[in-house]
Parts: C-alpha cells; sequence; structure tokens
C-alpha cells in the first residue's frame, strides 16, 4: 500500500507526541511562545540541510516513493520529515519539561 512506510510512521509519531502532552505530562510546552520560537529556529536549519540533501537534481538521500504520500515542498523535502521532526523535537523537550517539573 502507498504511503505506509514513511507515511503512516511519521503521523503515529504526531498523534504520540500530542498525546504524551495533553494525555500524561501536561508541561503547557504548546501554550509557550518560546516553543513556537524553538520550532522556527529548527525548521530554518532542518529547509536547508533537508532541502540539500533531497533535492530531485543530486539527491544524497533517495526515498521509495510508494511509501511516501508524494507532497514535497520545499525544495523536494517529503512533508513526512517535517512531522517526524515535530515529533523529535517536541518529544525531547516535554520529556526534558517533565522531569523537570518533577524535581
Amino acid at each position: 500500500m502507498t504511503g505506509l512506510g514513511y507515511t503512516v510512521p511519521a503521523v503515529v509519531a504526531v498523534v504520540l507526541v500530542v498525546a504524551l502532552e495533553f494525555g500524561l505530562l501536561h508541561t503547557g510546552l504548546f501554550r509557550r511562545p518560546a516553543y513556537w520560537l524553538s520550532m522556527l529556529i529548527v525548521l530554518g536549519f532542518q529547509v536547508p540541510v533537508d532541502g540539500w540533501l533531497t533535492k530531485h537534481s543530486a539527491p544524497i538521500v533517495i526515498y521509495d516513493q510508494r511509501q511516501t504520500s508524494g507532497v514535497r515542498f520545499p525544495f523536494d523535502i517529503p512533508v513526512e520529515d517535517f512531522l517526524f521532526g515535530f515529533a523529535l523535537v517536541t518529544a525531547v523537550l516535554l520529556l526534558w519539561e517533565g522531569r523537570r517539573a518533577r524535581r
């Protein structure tokens, strides 16, 4: 089936991280402007680096198109990369904040 190999895990990762915040940790991270600023900074680095790695003209990282949604924006970046990036950075920050709150 198309998209199951990369798209579904990317979406599941986002859902799990959001569920971690709203169902368990309750850190309030998503209400903080500093969090959203951090995400903009991450995007500021992710777009040029990921764009360079995945560009169609000379890709370094090649994706099996049958395993992605096929949506690439900007610079030929599979949108799933942004979902995984969001999930990874947010999970780390949530766990960090959750640990800090327990101290």
